[in-house]
């Protein structure tokens, strides 16, 4: 009966055996075009103008198909030239205007439309026309179908050459050359992977989310940094204060100030007041410092130690209110000896770097001041009510998941919290016991009723602190980490007590059957599967590889982030899966947009791996394809049930 009730309901969209017919026509031809490419990144850290470089590039595959349309044709400086235009059409036209004569540029414009109209047509070859028409933007779309299907037809060069003149006797050739540009980006990658990790460190996170929420097809898996923010914009008072020290330590308050005007004035006047004589030495800025931030450091590292300590109160009301976090041993501020300056940790003393703490009352240390009562409830506002940050944390959660099973890729940020025995640890939840998918499900579902149920309501509020949880505990698949040592870093100097220790999934990762395992829990094939994942920056420069258990494991966070290059030695790695297979790619340092245009210099990439398959990868055999199996499966029941008279034709 459902399934009559189905067909009857799909009959409304296919009225009668031809249009039927036709579709499962289209639809089985479809499966045997190649399969898109897919681009993953990893851990991007607010690096925006790299990462839209990297974007715009495809990570080389624009330069791979300039070398695949022209070969030997056009010199390298001609393919430096023609893959600048694409990445930047609009300020490469520019400077191309302010370089060339007037006869120079027209001859430049000719050449270029030309050569942009091969490398369309290229990039479309492996799509269906309606597919390539709905990529185009809509002012152009008719000429850019004509000039990409009629180029090369014999009985046609009259009618081409035509178009391109009209083209630039109208003076339209700027706004088609970079309408070819950006279809040219569009159509080299189908979609997009983002594991993790878009905020913090950098300046640009809100920059990159804007970019993210105008890109034609993506995914996001969580990062432990994605979820703080997501916190965050939900109002809890531990996920802003993590969020803003963070911002505080790398010199990054204008993505609060002017990305998404948080109000930072109330904090400013506070740390002013409450810290004056301190010099607050232990917050100074991770990274390099501009000219023009020196006359600020000092208001910074007052405002850096103010929320650091409003964070420790804040998640040690937390801890004690969730006992099921299990996190006691996080609890520092009463094992202070606050007339010693001395920390008891674990039955041992340890001196204090820095004594001055004229907010804590050692009777009751976790008790916010009034003062800081305020510096919060200004905060939680601020966060709660900016709408640019609710939308971006919105398409958050509309794009994003804890991990993806994606055409036998499993994706996620961190790890899968393992035993020593490499079997999957059970994880205790409101009350109950989660393990492998099944934790990385239900953590998914508090946090998304910590950020969407009714305000002040229980489920609110548990889902609230289960956001915080994913970013610290060492039960969290995203984190990873047997604990996170924040205030140890700032106040002991004892690199024992600074560790944190990786979970046995890092230690494990290189065992075949715990990767099986991981394969088949995630609903991947054990054999053809792979797994990407970022999180824990590869060490590069010391030996270590991102290949993981011979080719089946991808670490891809290779330093995307500047504070973190210096440790890992590169800039980053990105992972591009197409039909010829599989492509690692390991980045240099990027120097700035400018730069690419006006020197025609790319990044710097070398591949780290190439995996290629023996036959050809098509939509067939994609997760999409599967769906277009079960699609031309259903309409052929629905083509018998027209035939056998269950359900009337309408014509």
């Amino acid at each position: 009966m459902n399934d009559f009730k189905y067909l009857k309901e799909l009959s409304k969209q296919y009225p009668n055996i031809s249009a039927a017919s036709a579709e499962i026509i289209n639809l089985q031809a479809i499966l045997n075009l190649p399969k898109g490419t897919e681009h993953f990144v990893s851990d991007l850290h607010g690096e925006y103008e790299k990462f839209s470089h990297i974007l715009r590039n495809g990570s080389g595959a624009i330069r791979g198909k300039i070398d695949d349309q022209f070969g030997n044709i056009l010199s390298i400086k001609e393919k430096k030239n023609l893959a600048s235009v694409i990445y930047y059409p609009e300020q490469k036209m520019d400077l191309m205007e302010e370089d060339l004569s007037e006869e120079e540029l027209d001859s430049w414009y000719r050449t270029t439309l030309i050569r942009l109209i091969l490398m369309a047509k290229l990039a479309a070859s492996k799509y269906t026309r309606s597919k390539v028409r709905k990529a185009m933007p809509p002012v152009f779309a008719y000429i850019m179908e004509e000039l990409i299907t009629e180029h090369g037809m014999l009985d046609k060069d009259e009618y081409f050459d035509q178009i391109i003149e009209t083209i630039l006797k109208t003076g339209q050739v700027r706004e088609l050359i970079a309408a070819l540009g950006h279809l040219i980006q569009r159509l080299t990658i189908d979609h997009l992977h983002v594991i993790g990790d878009i905020y913090d460190r950098g300046p640009g996170a809100h920059r990159i989310m804007d970019c993210l929420m105008d890109y034609h097809s993506l995914d996001i898996q969580w990062g432990n940094h994605d979820i703080l923010w997501m916190g965050a914009a939900s109002g809890h008072g531990a996920c802003i204060a993590n969020v803003v020290r963070i911002s505080a330590r790398y010199n990054n308050l204008d993505t609060l100030e002017n990305g998404y005007g948080i109000n930072l004035i109330p904090l400013a006047r506070f740390a002013l007041d409450c810290y004056k004589d301190d010099p607050c030495e232990l917050f100074t800025i991770s990274g390099d410092v501009q000219e023009e931030d020196v006359r600020e450091l000092d208001l910074n590292k007052k405002m850096h130690k103010a929320i650091a300590v409003i964070q420790f109160k804040l998640e040690g009301r937390l801890i004690r209110r969730r006992p099921d976090f299990a996190m006691e041993e996080r609890l520092l501020l009463d094992k202070i000896d606050y007339e010693k300056g001395t920390i008891c940790i674990r039955g041992k003393k340890y001196p204090l770097k820095d004594t001055h703490f004229p907010t804590i009352d050692p009777k009751d240390p976790y008790r916010l001041t009034k003062e800081e009562e305020y510096v919060m409830e200004h905060l939680i506002t601020s966060f709660k009510y900016c709408a640019h940050l609710q939308e971006h944390v919105r398409f958050l959660f509309s794009k994003g998941s804890m991990y993806l099973t994606y055409n036998d890729m499993v994706l996620y940020h961190g790890c899968v919290p393992l035993n020593a025995d490499g079997s999957f640890r059970q994880v205790k939840i409101n009350g109950k016991k989660y393990a492998g998918k099944a934790l990385c499900d239900v953590l998914e579902h508090h946090a998304r009723q910590g950020y969407f149920e009714q305000e002040n309501s229980p489920k609110k509020k548990y889902g609230q602190d289960i956001m915080w949880y994913i970013w610290s505990n060492e039960n969290s698949p995203v984190y990873g980490k047997d604990k996170m040592a924040t205030f140890e870093r700032y106040f002991v100097d004892d690199p024992v007590l600074k560790k944190e220790t990786k979970d046995y999934y890092y230690q494990l990762i290189e065992e075949e059957a715990v990767l099986y395992q991981i394969l088949e829990e995630f609903d991947a094939d054990g054999v053809k599967g792979h797994v990407v994942n970022g999180h824990m920056p590869v060490a590069v420069k010391d030996g270590e590889s991102p290949i993981k258990c011979k080719g089946k494991l991808f670490i891809i966070d290779g330093g995307f982030s500047k504070a973190y290059q210096k440790k890992t030695g590169i800039a980053g790695y990105t992972l591009v899966s197409n039909s010829y297979g599989i492509k690692l790619v390991a980045h240099e340092p990027f120097k700035s947009r400018d730069f690419v245009i006006r020197e025609e210099t790319d990044i710097h990439s070398d591949t780290v791996l190439s995996k290629k398959v023996i036959r050809r990868k098509r939509v067939g055999d994609t997760d999409n394809g599967k769906r277009i199996k079960e699609s031309i499966k259903d309409l052929g029941c629905l083509v018998t049930a027209y035939r056998k008279g269950e359900i009337s034709e309408r014509i």
